[in-house]
């Protein structure tokens, strides 16, 4: 086998295969330093539009566009070589029509090197992933809760509670799977409507907030290292805590700077060390 087989990336058909298999695993990341840190962990690489909470420090995923996420799934592709990189369409970028939804598609397979895109939406979307999918572009789908749908859903809640709104997410999921995603985000539902879903559709369904039993996991990697201290979602589990680690290093080094510590003579060039 040769080098560039053992570096190749992790495909779309070889992640839908994983369907019921060993779990696939997926963090967001948004820069070429994390993703080239994440890369050997991951089967997947996300880029999310949560970058524009996590990174640009807005309110919603909504004023995202489409140049930023170009901008980042370029730079995520240049700092990874093994995981499936799939990067999300932004709000208003899709919506509109099929072919808005392919332009916009085009260009972000095209300047980014992405293996795939990812868009929020069931069955009013499930056309579009169709006339995508026929053309081409492999789509990740996303139902259960949808962030660019927060001012319809009236904030960021966990959704299918009752049986009706279980049964229309559930309906969502098996009209995106039949559509021809190759997989499916399942996000901020309850365990046994994520579980269901899992079980109903014949691709691979990737859990935040969902279950267990979904056929893979993702996180937001600044949630998941204690990055993002804005708000702290019931299903996030911390595996560190740089924010504590990166204040504690900011103040150190603050305190060096104004006792005039730092820098010292091995950090400057031609300067000698003074004599005792």
């Amino acid at each position: 086998m040769s080098a560039s087989n053992l570096t190749a990336r992790h495909s779309v058909p070889a992640l839908r295969a994983r369907k019921g298999g060993e779990p696939i695993v997926c963090l967001t990341a948004y820069t070429a330093p994390v993703a080239r840190l994440l890369d050997p962990h991951v089967d997947l690489l996300l880029v999310g539009d949560s970058l524009g909470m996590v990174v640009y420090g807005l309110d919603s995923t909504l004023p995202v566009t489409l140049d930023m996420m170009i901008a980042h799934g370029a730079a995520v592709v240049r700092g990874s070589e093994r995981a499936c990189v799939v990067v999300d369409l932004p709000f208003g970028s899709y919506q509109e029509s099929r072919e808005a939804a392919f332009r916009a598609s085009a260009r972000v397979m095209a300047e980014t090197g992405a293996q795939a895109v990812k868009l929020e939406g069931g069955l009013e979307m499930a056309e579009t992933v169709a006339f995508l999918t026929a053309r081409g572009i492999p789509v990740m789908g996303h139902v259960g809760l949808t962030p660019q749908s927060v001012n319809t859903l009236g904030g960021y809640k966990a959704v299918g509670r009752d049986a009706e709104a279980a049964e229309r997410i559930a309906a969502d999921a098996r009209a995106i799977a039949d559509a021809g995603a190759f997989s499916l985000v399942v996000e901020g539902t309850m365990e046994p409507l994520a579980r269901r879903i899992t079980e109903e559709v014949a691709i691979p369904t990737i859990g935040i907030g969902g279950s267990p039993a979904c056929d893979g996991q993702v996180l937001v990697t600044d949630d998941m290292l204690g990055l993002f201290g804005a708000f702290r979602p019931k299903f996030v589990k911390r595996y560190a805590d740089l924010g504590e680690a990166v204040g504690n290093a900011a103040a150190g080094y603050a305190a060096e700077v104004r006792s005039r510590a730092f820098p010292g003579p091995e950090h400057c060039f031609g300067m000698k060390k003074a004599l005792a």
